[in-house]
Protein backbone atom coordinates (compact mmCIF):
# COMPACT_ATOMS: atom_id res chain seq x y z
CA UNK A 1 0.00 0.00 0.00
CA UNK A 2 1.53 3.70 -0.95
CA UNK A 3 1.92 5.84 1.80
CA UNK A 4 3.41 9.21 1.14
CA UNK A 5 4.10 11.37 4.78
CA UNK A 6 5.00 15.21 4.70
CA UNK A 7 6.70 16.69 7.69
CA UNK A 8 9.02 19.73 7.84
CA UNK A 9 6.66 22.94 7.39
CA UNK A 10 6.10 25.76 9.50
CA UNK A 11 6.55 29.20 9.74
CA UNK A 12 9.18 31.02 8.47
CA UNK A 13 10.28 35.07 7.70
CA UNK A 14 10.53 36.45 4.51
CA UNK A 15 14.05 35.42 3.17
CA UNK A 16 14.12 32.54 5.08
CA UNK A 17 14.64 28.46 4.64
CA UNK A 18 13.19 25.61 5.26
CA UNK A 19 12.99 22.14 4.29
CA UNK A 20 9.90 19.82 3.64
CA UNK A 21 10.39 15.95 3.84
CA UNK A 22 8.36 13.09 2.13
CA UNK A 23 8.59 9.91 3.58
CA UNK A 24 7.71 7.09 1.14
CA UNK A 25 6.31 3.85 1.61
CA UNK A 26 4.67 0.76 -0.17
CA UNK A 27 6.71 0.84 -3.39
CA UNK A 28 9.61 1.28 -5.59
CA UNK A 29 10.85 4.73 -5.73
CA UNK A 30 13.08 3.80 -8.41
CA UNK A 31 9.80 3.13 -10.60
CA UNK A 32 8.27 6.54 -9.71
CA UNK A 33 8.64 10.17 -10.55
CA UNK A 34 7.99 11.80 -6.94
CA UNK A 35 6.43 15.89 -7.30
CA UNK A 36 6.00 18.57 -5.06
CA UNK A 37 2.90 20.74 -5.57
CA UNK A 38 1.30 22.99 -3.10
CA UNK A 39 -2.00 24.62 -2.77
CA UNK A 40 -2.76 28.04 -1.33
CA UNK A 41 -5.75 29.13 0.31
CA UNK A 42 -8.26 29.91 -2.62
CA UNK A 43 -6.15 28.85 -5.34
CA UNK A 44 -5.84 25.38 -7.37
CA UNK A 45 -3.08 23.33 -6.49
CA UNK A 46 -0.04 23.79 -8.64
CA UNK A 47 3.54 21.96 -9.47
CA UNK A 48 6.87 22.94 -7.59
CA UNK A 49 9.10 20.26 -8.88
CA UNK A 50 9.70 16.96 -9.31
CA UNK A 51 12.45 14.23 -9.35
CA UNK A 52 12.30 12.22 -12.16
CA UNK A 53 13.89 8.53 -10.98
CA UNK A 54 14.59 6.88 -14.41
CA UNK A 55 17.23 9.79 -15.41
CA UNK A 56 17.51 11.67 -12.04
CA UNK A 57 16.63 14.59 -13.44
CA UNK A 58 14.47 17.51 -12.04
CA UNK A 59 12.34 19.92 -12.99
CA UNK A 60 10.86 23.40 -11.53
CA UNK A 61 8.01 25.67 -11.58
CA UNK A 62 9.70 29.26 -12.58
CA UNK A 63 8.71 30.82 -10.12
CA UNK A 64 10.58 28.46 -7.41
CA UNK A 65 14.13 27.93 -10.08
CA UNK A 66 17.37 29.16 -8.07
CA UNK A 67 15.60 28.93 -4.84
CA UNK A 68 14.02 25.12 -4.26
CA UNK A 69 15.95 22.38 -4.38
CA UNK A 70 14.51 18.55 -4.83
CA UNK A 71 16.63 15.40 -3.96
CA UNK A 72 16.28 11.68 -2.96
CA UNK A 73 17.62 9.44 -0.30
CA UNK A 74 17.43 6.19 -1.35
CA UNK A 75 18.91 4.44 1.40
CA UNK A 76 15.59 6.08 3.76
CA UNK A 77 12.68 6.18 0.90
CA UNK A 78 12.94 9.97 1.47
CA UNK A 79 12.37 12.71 -0.80
CA UNK A 80 12.96 16.41 0.15
CA UNK A 81 12.49 19.69 -0.79
CA UNK A 82 14.64 22.42 0.20
CA UNK A 83 13.09 25.61 0.40
CA UNK A 84 15.49 29.24 0.20
CA UNK A 85 14.74 32.27 0.01
CA UNK A 86 10.99 31.72 0.61
CA UNK A 87 8.54 34.29 0.07
CA UNK A 88 5.30 35.44 1.25
CA UNK A 89 3.38 33.72 -2.04
CA UNK A 90 5.17 30.26 -1.21
CA UNK A 91 2.80 30.14 1.57
CA UNK A 92 0.82 26.90 1.46
CA UNK A 93 0.21 23.38 1.87
CA UNK A 94 3.12 21.31 0.40
CA UNK A 95 2.40 17.85 -0.76
CA UNK A 96 4.09 15.37 -1.98
CA UNK A 97 2.82 12.52 -4.79
CA UNK A 98 4.07 9.89 -7.11
CA UNK A 99 3.29 8.99 -10.67
CA UNK A 100 4.44 5.99 -13.05
CA UNK A 101 8.29 6.97 -14.05
CA UNK A 102 8.15 10.40 -15.80
CA UNK A 103 8.26 14.05 -14.02
CA UNK A 104 4.76 16.16 -14.59
CA UNK A 105 4.14 19.40 -12.69
CA UNK A 106 0.65 18.82 -13.48
CA UNK A 107 -1.12 17.49 -10.12
CA UNK A 108 -4.03 15.70 -12.32
CA UNK A 109 -1.97 13.40 -13.23
CA UNK A 110 -0.93 12.02 -10.16
CA UNK A 111 -2.59 9.43 -8.17
CA UNK A 112 -1.17 9.03 -5.10
CA UNK A 113 -0.79 12.06 -2.75
CA UNK A 114 0.43 12.42 1.48
CA UNK A 115 -1.42 14.23 3.79
CA UNK A 116 0.33 17.97 3.42
CA UNK A 117 2.35 20.08 5.40
CA UNK A 118 1.90 23.79 6.22
CA UNK A 119 4.40 26.20 5.31
CA UNK A 120 3.68 29.67 5.84
CA UNK A 121 6.14 32.28 5.40
CA UNK A 122 5.32 35.82 6.70
CA UNK A 123 6.99 38.20 9.01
Amino acid sequence: QVQLVESGGGLVQPGGSLRVSCAASGFRMDYYAIGWFRQAPGKEREGVSCFNSRDGRTYYADSVKGRFTISRDNAKNAVYLQMNSLKPDDTGVYYCAIRPYYCSLDPHEYADWGQGSQVTVSS
